[in-house]
């Protein structure tokens, strides 16, 4: 798979997945109706998937110029950390205006979805490449 086509098919599958969850846990959490909260969570993931997009292109670029080839764990790990990060920077304001709560509130709201998307980013990227395979950034010279 080319890898414009393997970052779309992620993007889109990462985000579908994501706003299965969000939406009912904004609903509960903020004792909103499920319905603004469905629209809120597909607000936050057309950016998450914007991101996701461009995370993924910056991030595969960066690895592609390193010596050691292959994803370990501590890969994987900055990975989550990068991309989550900036996305608790795009996010809050959005949350915010969308509940309707103060900036530290959606903070601290986004950190709770945070806790929750850091390990579904790595358990989704894992998975991800098990199903369809390491990008070629990844892959170990030897295995090319």
């Amino acid at each position: 798979m080319n890898p414009k086509t393997r970052r779309v098919l992620q993007a889109i599958l990462y985000e579908v997945f994501a706003i299965a969850f969000v939406g009912p846990i904004l609903s509960v959490a903020f004792d909103k109706p499920p319905t603004s909260t469905l629209g809120l969570a597909i607000v936050l993931s057309s950016i998450a998937l914007a991101w996701n997009y461009v995370f993924n292109a910056i991030f595969e670029r960066w690895e592609s110029r390193q010596s050691v080839r292959g994803r370990s764990f501590l890969r994987r790990l900055a990975h989550g950390i990068g991309f989550e990060g900036g996305l608790v920077v795009l996010l809050v304001p959005v949350m915010a205006i969308g509940l309707d709560i103060s900036p530290l509130n959606a903070f601290l709201a986004n950190l709770g979805l945070l806790v929750f998307f850091f390990v579904y980013a790595i358990a989704f990227t894992w998975a991800f490449d098990r199903v369809f395979g390491l990008p070629e950034s990844a892959v170990r010279r030897d295995e090319a």
